[in-house]
């Protein structure tokens, strides 16, 4: 079994969907957990007592990725209430779907601070802290789109492409440090994004999986726990796809 005993994690738009079932796999596992949130403490504080009562321990850390003082603020009280920072999970990310030439500024913009400006201001606030011990990981959550693109999401597809780039880049120059860093690309999870979406869109999307069906959130976190770990010491710079099958 996968022992994060000792370790601290701190996951981004830990609140709810992939972020949430990835505080409390990662908790499951022995890890303290920080559980950032920008807007919704109440549905933070749920997954805070979900964890206690596995009797591992978590805080809730306000915030917004997108502004470089809060990501500092959020990383050094991690650091000052859970002892370190091993793991960053940069899972914070919005929508702000249109087409491409209706879009307007502010959907685009708004999309791009928070999804890839977001990461980046997560990861090199936690590089500084991590270089100092020489060891870290870092996983970033891509999505499928930045691969295959997605009508109506030319802002989001941009956003999770940049991290792809991002994370390589990332891994690049901090492997000599002994810090990892991948991504995750999901397919379509069902969270609360996706159980907005048509009845007949999702019965279409389904129907192309190979698989049979959507993937969980704990699909996902399965994966990102896997990466967390050091039974996946020597893996870093990449992208795991975790859809179904959906673009083979």
């Amino acid at each position: 079994m996968i022992d994060l005993s000792n370790k601290t994690a701190l996951v981004t738009g830990g609140s709810r969907g992939i972020g949430r079932a990835a505080a409390i796999k990662l908790a499951s596992r022995g890890a303290k957990v920080a559980i950032n949130y920008n807007v919704n403490k109440t549905a933070a504080l749920r997954v805070i007592e979900e964890i206690n009562e596995i009797n591992q321990v978590a805080i809730a850390m306000p915030g917004d990725v997108a502004k470089s003082a809060d990501v500092k603020a959020i990383i050094n009280e991690t650091i000052d209430k859970l002892g370190s920072l091993d793991i960053l999970i940069n899972n914070a990310g919005i929508t702000r779907d249109n087409l491409l030439i209706r879009m307007k500024e502010d959907e685009w913009n708004a999309v791009l601070d928070t999804n890839l400006k977001g990461t980046f201001n997560c990861i090199q606030a936690a590089a500084k802290k991590m270089i100092k011990n020489r060891t870290g990981t870092i996983i970033n959550l891509s999505s499928i789109v930045a691969l295959s693109g997605n009508s109506g999401q030319a802002n989001y597809s941009a956003s999770k492409a940049g991290i792809i780039g991002l994370t390589k880049t990332a891994a690049k120059e901090l492997a000599s440090r002994n810090i990892r860093v991948n991504a995750v690309a999901p397919g379509f999870i069902s969270t609360e994004m996706t159980k907005s979406m048509p009845e007949s869109l999702l019965e279409n999307i389904s129907s192309r999986i190979p698989l049979g069906r959507f993937g969980s959130a704990e699909d996902v976190a399965n994966l990102i726990t896997y990466l967390a770990s050091d039974e996946a010491a020597y893996i870093t710079g990449q992208v795991f796809v975790i859809d179904g099958g959906l673009d083979i």
